[in-house]
Order: structure tokens, then sequence, then C-alpha cells
């Protein structure tokens, strides 16, 4: 079972949230403050956090950026009743990886919630071995006899995410929503701009391709 964290000075909102994952069958611990879910993530393990911004002793963003010190890789979703760019930028900055801006929609949240766990899952699959070329999450590299290729994070993401699961399809806006958030601004030509890229960077690497699937999306494949 997932465990996720929740700062969230209003009880009120924060006990809906819980309520709502707790139908879905998250465990839930519930902090009021950022003080709180600090000491609470120093002492227990979380698969998640699920933050407030403006809360009494530290804010959601050092709390973010504290976390994110400790661990590179828990998905952490920021609610705000700011909506301005500036806010959502400082956020994002702070080590957050998605951004609801209140009231918030609670399918929604959900909805959320479970693409940034997938992204999670996937993410601590950190080595993939195929032949003699290793991929290596921490470090978004790809080394094979021919050397090693640093590749930037969104690239490497979403050529790990196709490569950890391979044969299945997914669509642009599957990968979008994956790889960039759920309401990121980019389109899902951003999706085609970036897999050029890759291709054109693993062009010598012949034990796997990122397949086009015309009319639909991509795949990974792994050649025998």
């Amino acid at each position: 079972m997932f465990k996720i964290l929740i700062a969230e000075d209003d009880k009120n909102i924060r006990k809906l949230i819980a309520g709502y994952l707790k139908n879905e069958n998250y465990s839930v611990v519930e902090a009021a403050d950022g003080d709180s879910a600090l000491e609470k993530f120093g002492n227990e393990f979380f698969d998640m956090i699920i933050t407030d911004i403006m809360m009494p002793g530290i804010s959601g963003t050092v709390l973010a950026a504290q976390i994110r010190k400790d661990n590179k890789d828990i998905p952490i979703l920021m609610l705000t009743a700011k909506g301005a760019l500036d806010d959502k930028k400082e956020g994002f900055k702070s080590g957050a990886d998605d951004y609801m801006v209140k009231p918030i929609d609670m399918d929604e949240m959900l909805l959320r919630v479970r693409a940034l766990m997938r992204r999670s899952k996937n993410a601590m699959e950190k080595i993939i071995k195929i032949n003699d070329v290793t991929i290596n999450y921490e470090n978004l590299t790809v080394t094979s006899g021919k050397g090693t290729i640093e590749m930037p994070k969104k690239e490497f993401q979403l050529m790990f995410k196709l490569i950890s699961t391979p044969d299945r399809i997914f669509t642009r806006m599957q990968l979008m929503d994956e790889i960039w958030g759920y309401d990121s601004e980019s389109d899902d030509r951003t999706v085609d701009v970036h897999i050029k890229r890759i291709r054109e960077k693993l062009v010598n690497i012949n034990d796997f391709e990122i397949v086009t699937i015309r009319g639909l999306g991509y795949k990974g494949v792994i050649k025998k």
C-alpha cells in the first residue's frame, strides 16, 4: 500500500484529501504544518508528499526543498490558493512535480496522484541493462562499449519510460501527462521534438529503439 504524507494547515481540507485518498486504498499520514511534516518525513517512509504552500512555520516550498535534499525521486504535489505564474515557478524550483490551485477538485487530484505514482514507480528502477548497454536513471546516462551518453532530464525520462515498459504503446498525451505534468502548457508536439533528439543521441545504440506508431504515439522496443 502506498503511503502519502499530507501537509495542510486547514483541517477541513486536510481531512477531505485524506478521506478521498483512503477510499482509494492509500495509507495517509497528516501534518498540520511544515515543521511537523518535515519531522514525520524524517521518521517514516513515504511514497508521496502532498503539501500546501502557505502554512505556519516553514512553507510548502521550503518543505519541498528540504525533502529534495534527502530524496530526489519522491513525488511532490503542491497545493496553493495562488495561481500566478511566478508562484508556480517558485513551487517547481523548490522541487514540486505537480501543482494544483485551490479550490481543489478531488477527482482531478486523484488522477494527478495516480500519474505521479506511475512516474515514481518507473523511477524506482534505477538501472536497466540490455546486453552491453546500461541505462542509469540516477546519472541520466546511457553507457555502452562505444562510450557514455549524457542526456537532459526530460529526454532521459521520456526514453526511460518507453524502454522500461517495452512494447507498450503510449499516446503523446499520456507521455505529456507523465513526463511534463498534468497541466503543462506545452503541446504534444513537444514529445515529437524530444523523441527526435533522443534518436539523434542514440543513433549508434542498436540494442533498443523507439518506434513511432502512426496515429497513436510511441513504444520502446528491445531488439533480440
